[in-house]
């Protein structure tokens, strides 16, 4: 994980803008694994978000993929990296890893206080699946 960490440290490090760093997550929010329309449902949906994210998770052979959508574009890079990094892994280690990449891409610091929140709010429930699919 902390490759792929280490990757997408790099790929933001290219850019010194952070209208370049924005365009960039927008063009991310392509690679964001489609969520089934049957759990783009309030049972879904991320309290403490600003705009609506639905997050859904499965658990095979040990380990938890993820998949996602948001109304807002950016919101939908966001959870495309926390997805590359977290899905396919196994509970542990989602629970375990520390998601240095956010703070060394700045991304924590160029976040409006919603999406901060947001942020946080994305991460507490990817580890509450982990954590919940852990204790199985």
């Amino acid at each position: 994980m902390d490759k792929i960490q280490d990757e997408i440290i790099e790929e933001f490090s290219v850019f010194d803008e952070w209208l370049d760093k924005y365009e960039y997550l927008i063009g991310l929010s392509e690679t964001l694994p489609a969520i089934a329309p049957e759990h783009r449902t309030e049972q879904y949906l991320i309290e403490g978000c600003q705009s609506r994210v639905w997050i859904d998770a499965r658990f095979e052979q040990g380990k938890v993929w993820f998949t996602a959508d948001s109304d807002a574009i950016i919101t939908k890079g966001i959870i495309a990296l926390l997805i590359r990094v977290l899905s396919g892994r196994t509970p542990q280690e989602i629970l375990s890893t520390d998601l240095y990449f956010i703070d060394a891409i700045g991304l924590s610091a160029n976040l409006s206080p919603t999406r901060s929140n947001g942020l946080l709010a994305m991460i507490k429930q990817m580890k509450l699946y982990a954590l919940a699919f852990a204790s199985k």
